[in-house]
């Protein structure tokens, strides 16, 4: 359990190092006017989970998922996590599940954020 903790420690903070310099050079590199760091990690990051959930598998390597696919994935971002979880739903044919998961995930995490800021504004108002 502690070596696990600390794999995904320790790839929690490369993944999330990874992050901050993604969104440094996309911005650098595009500017300010659309959040394209964050759509390079997501896209980057989902396609990242699928080699890996493959590789792992195949070459019977579960034993690095915590270092690399909760740890590094997880720190540079959760949407991989999210999308992995969606195509699981799909590819065991709970097509209506997959679709209530995305949709729903997308819909109360925005309905979420907006309370948590209208929130916070009141309270600190």
């Amino acid at each position: 359990m502690l070596s696990n903790l600390v794999q995904v420690a320790l790839g929690g903070a490369i993944g999330a190092s990874a992050r901050y310099l993604t969104n440094v050079s996309a911005t650098r590199l595009i500017g300010h006017g659309f959040p394209w760091g964050t759509v390079i990690v997501n896209i980057l990051g989902s396609f990242l989970m699928g080699v890996l959930v493959v590789v792992l598998a195949k070459k019977g390597g579960n034993a690095f998922a915590p270092l690399l696919m909760t740890g590094m994935l997880g720190g540079f971002t959760t949407f991989s996590a999210f999308s992995l979880d969606a195509f699981t739903l799909y590819e065991r044919g709970d097509f209506w599940q997959a679709g209530a998961y995305v949709a729903g995930t997308l819909v109360v995490a925005l309905v979420a954020i907006v309370a948590g800021i209208l929130a916070t504004r009141m309270v600190l108002a």
